[in-house]
């Protein structure tokens, strides 16, 4: 059992960070969004490409 006043760090708080869909505080349950609805609207703008991570121009197929 951990000593009075010190959490597990599980109970740590977390620095408040803002969503990176909406801008409002992130939740524990979330992280690092605020809510599950957040959570989704960035998956689909990974999966519908809005999202991209540039590759170098010589990354693209070589025939041969």
């Amino acid at each position: 059992m951990p000593p009075e006043g010190k959490g597990s760090a599980d109970e740590r708080p977390r620095r408040v960070r803002p969503c990176p869909v909406c801008g409002k505080p992130a939740t524990r349950e979330a992280w690092p969004f605020c809510s599950e609805r957040c959570r989704d609207v960035d998956l689909h703008r990974w999966l519908s490409g809005r999202y991209v991570i540039p590759g170098r121009d010589d990354d693209e197929e070589t025939p041969g």
